[in-house]
């Protein structure tokens, strides 16, 4: 009998309390009991009550318990408590894509020192084992790019904003009541929650920290059915797109609302909670991952499997060195865009387009009335900023709207 402690009861604890009390251990080697649970709330009548403590040292200073599931969220006091169980001997397994992402490689050096794994598979995709596809199966390759819908909380509301053709707002209140939102969403829909989870793909796939703040990041919650509108005249949706690429030793990432091309790029077909993310590598080239990206089971499962590889006694794998990766120079990221105008037109404005791109910039049907959208050729950040500035100068148009165009490769 292996002893286990869960740290913190939300959906994701109890859901991981529910998985590992039912009769679905039957494929584990050995049967795993929660012996203690830590939450600072009573839960009267819940079948927890028995092994519910409110002290973390209850947990940590218990030498029968070898293994804690980290479900707390944050950086404080998850950080606290994972490195005293780690320094402790006992395993760590988390769905804490925050903490992963910050202190990632200093958890794992401290837990290969104590001969103990720190395991996180949960903190990326819920229910989706990409990590585990870095850590096995392209464990001998070069990992070159990454690509993908990493956050089902934006996925849903930009699928419901395209279908319904309702505001953000409205959109938004409906996700929180159906709990694929939470109560404060700025995480989710500004984009750090994906910026977090694609520097821990890259972490592994370059062997160095790939610092999230780094990432050019950017939000849904400016998106308007203008944008909607004009996605669906160039035969395409909104996707909230992390996409990175590692080329000589140097990371360029970002992540944004972009246009991706229905029937050309397959996640366009990505809707509602969901999470797709394509990983190119030097010898098996693409692999695409699909599944439930968050919620109480899918997330509840993959922890139980990074239980299922301690139980086998695997040594760790992963390589992920303190030192920071070299990140590209942001204003250098190159980007095709939709460019969406209103008011008059001028040549100078048109001058200004021309000369930038290279050539006349490809015009789309506006589906507004008294409004222009130019598809740009791929330019370069820098190049696109001083576009704006120009454009923003002359007196007769104003800018509505920017959006990028998602290429697959």
């Amino acid at each position: 009998m292996i002893f286990a402690a869960i740290m913190g009861y939300g959906v994701v604890g109890s859901g991981v309390f529910e998985l590992l009390e039912s009769n679905t251990q039957t494929k584990l080697s050995r049967q795993v009991k929660v012996k203690r649970v830590l939450d600072l709330r009573a839960f009267s009548g819940d079948k927890v009550e028995t092994c519910l403590t409110h002290s973390p040292d209850d947990i940590l200073n218990d030498d029968t318990i070898s293994i804690v599931v980290e479900v707390m969220g944050g950086l404080n006091p998850a950080y606290a408590y994972t490195k005293r169980a780690l320094q402790r001997g006992k395993s760590v397994v988390t769905s804490n894509k925050e903490l992963v992402s910050v202190h990632g490689s200093e958890l794992l050096n401290i837990a290969r020192a104590n001969g103990v794994r720190y395991l996180f598979e949960a903190s990326v995709g819920g229910g989706v084992p990409v990590i585990r596809a870095l850590r096995h199966t392209l464990l001998c390759e070069d990992v070159y790019q990454i690509a993908g819908i990493l956050n089902g909380t934006t996925n849903y509301i930009l699928s419901e904003m395209n279908s319904l053709d309702l505001p953000f707002a409205e959109i938004l209140k409906q996700a929180q009541e159906k709990g694929f939102a939470e109560r404060e969403p700025s995480a989710d829909i500004e984009g750090f929650d994906a910026a977090r989870k694609l520097s821990i793909l890259l972490s592994l796939s370059c062997g160095k920290y790939v610092n999230y703040s780094k990432i050019p990041t950017e939000g849904i919650s400016r998106l308007s059915a203008d944008d909607f509108a004009v996605a669906r005249s160039y035969d395409s949706v909104i996707r909230l797109i992390a996409k990175a690429e590692i080329k000589d030793g140097v990371v360029e990432a970002i992540v944004a609302p972009m246009l991706v091309q229905e029937g050309t790029s397959m996640f366009a077909g990505v809707k509602d909670v969901y999470n797709a993310i394509m990983i190119t590598s030097t010898a098996t080239d693409n692999h695409m991952f699909y599944g439930r990206g968050a919620g109480k089971m899918p997330t509840a499962g993959a922890i139980a499997g990074d239980i299922a590889e301690i139980l086998s006694g695997h040594e760790d794998d992963l390589k992920w060195s303190p030192d920071e990766a070299i990140m590209a120079d942001p204003m250098d990221i190159v980007s095709s865009r939709v460019l969406r105008l209103s008011g008059h037109v001028t040549d100078k404005t048109i001058s200004t387009l021309e000369n930038i791109c290279g050539s006349q910039p490809s015009v789309i049907h506006s589906p507004t009335k008294g409004q222009s959208v130019y598809i740009l050729p791929p330019i370069k950040e820098r190049e696109f900023l001083y576009l704006v500035n120009t454009i923003q100068s002359d007196k007769g148009v104003k800018i509505e709207s920017t959006q990028r165009v998602f290429a697959d490769r």
